[in-house]
């Protein structure tokens, strides 16, 4: 039975963690503070570990070095818990050998999906170390990726990146208006490579920079295809990392990789978090204001999970806003969801701005949003991410939503 450690605390949230780790079969174990945790881990070597950062003597950076420090957990999955969330804090916790880091709240889906994609990665690094016996066993498995993702880059192995399609729908009509961009790794060592393991390492690196720079240039190229083909009114979305966000030359990157594809600039929108706005909202408001002005579309992504932005909305030169997908699941049975999520659909109406609701997965979710007037959609419902050519055939045949 897998171990799981945690490493927490406030007696409330480490109680409810164990509790939920219980429901799910995992056996439990609990520490109230840090050195407990350090104690318990050594002897008895979880199979992987939630730490709160914040802890009263020994915090979580120190017990994450301890561990590491050690040949017997120098590789155990490492996860933080933490309601800080700034660019700093994650860095130094990815520098010191973290594998996650979750923000609380978190939900009890987020929770479980950074588990199991975590011991699947260390399953699969197992066999990989097993196999290189050139490898010291003890080197932290977020730097076996960061070997293998800094190894594809510079050795110019760009065919191990692809990109898949997540289309969006306009609610009303049923067509497809254009689709999300996501980046994936399919490495030859490693295997797939979770999107929220790669983006974190490759932005806390600075590797998200020649990666991003790709993606914009694979996406550019495609959408100027599909224009070939006739699809002339679809654009496509791709999502700016921090680091590509503020990159003093973005705006004659962007502007040289259109060129270089022919493709008119209103066909590429740009997405950007909530996160990414606050860490700076002046800088980040002249940045989106020069990007509109060479005519990209601007999405605000994860809408509604960041609060503090609200109050800069009007402010923000921003053409969409993405409603997150925790607030579309299970709308039209949750009462605080439906208040929110309507509000929100309604606030768009009112500023002019497209707004749409990511992660819908039922016709319940999709009837709400229809009866409040929300004017795109994207998830399961309709289709999972694809590839560039499964994409292409969405189009082809038409493919829409049931009206």
């Amino acid at each position: 039975m897998t171990k799981i450690l945690v490493i927490e605390d406030e007696s409330v949230v480490r109680e409810n963690l164990l509790e939920l780790l219980s429901a799910e079969d995992f056996e439990t174990l609990g520490a109230p503070n840090g050195r407990k945790g350090v104690d318990l881990a050594l002897s008895e070597v979880p199979d992987l570990i939630l730490c709160d950062m914040m802890m009263p003597e020994l915090d979580g950076y120190a017990v994450l070095a301890r561990l590491r420090s050690e040949p017997i957990t120098a590789t155990t999955p490492f996860i933080f818990l933490t309601a800080k969330a700034s660019k700093s804090d994650f860095r130094q916790g990815m520098n010191l050998g973290a594998d996650d880091y979750l923000t609380k709240p978190f939900t009890r889906a987020e929770l479980l999906s950074a588990i199991l994609s975590r011991l699947s990665k260390q399953a699969t690094m197992t066999k990989y170390l097993a196999n290189k016996p050139e490898v010291k066993t003890f080197l932290p498995g977020i730097q076996v990726i960061e070997a293998q993702l800094r190894g594809a880059l510079q050795e110019g192995n760009l065919e191990e990146f692809k990109v898949n399609y997540q289309p969006i729908v306009n609610i009303n009509s049923g067509k497809i208006i254009a689709a999300e961009s996501l980046l994936r790794w399919q490495s030859p060592e490693l295997g797939l490579v979770s999107p929220a393991e790669l983006i974190p390492l490759a932005e806390s690196t600075g590797l998200i920079v020649p990666i991003g720079e790709w993606v914009l240039q694979r996406v550019c190229q495609e959408t100027k295809t599909w224009h070939k083909s006739g699809f002339t009114k679809v654009n496509i979305a791709v999502n700016l990392s921090s680091r590509q966000f503020y990159q003093p030359d973005l705006y004659e990157q962007i502007d040289k990789i259109l060129v270089a594809n022919d493709l008119a600039a209103h066909h590429l929108e740009l997405e950007i978090t909530e996160t990414m706005i606050m860490q700076n909202v002046n800088s980040a408001i002249a940045t989106m204001k020069q990007l509109r002005s060479l005519g990209v579309q601007i999405t605000i992504d994860d809408f509604g999970t960041g609060y503090s932005s609200l109050i800069y909305l009007k402010q923000l030169p921003i053409n969409t806003f993405k409603i997150d997908r925790y607030f579309i699941h299970s709308v039209n049975e949750d009462s605080e969801k439906a208040a929110i999520t309507s509000a929100l659909i309604q606030m768009a109406l009112n500023l002019n701005l497209q707004v749409v609701a990511k992660g819908v997965e039922t016709e319940a979710e999709l009837d709400f949003l229809r009866q409040h007037n929300c004017d795109a959609m994207q998830g399961f419902l309709f289709s999972h991410p694809v590839t560039g050519v499964e994409f292409e055939r969405l189009l082809l045949t038409k493919q829409s939503l049931p009206m």
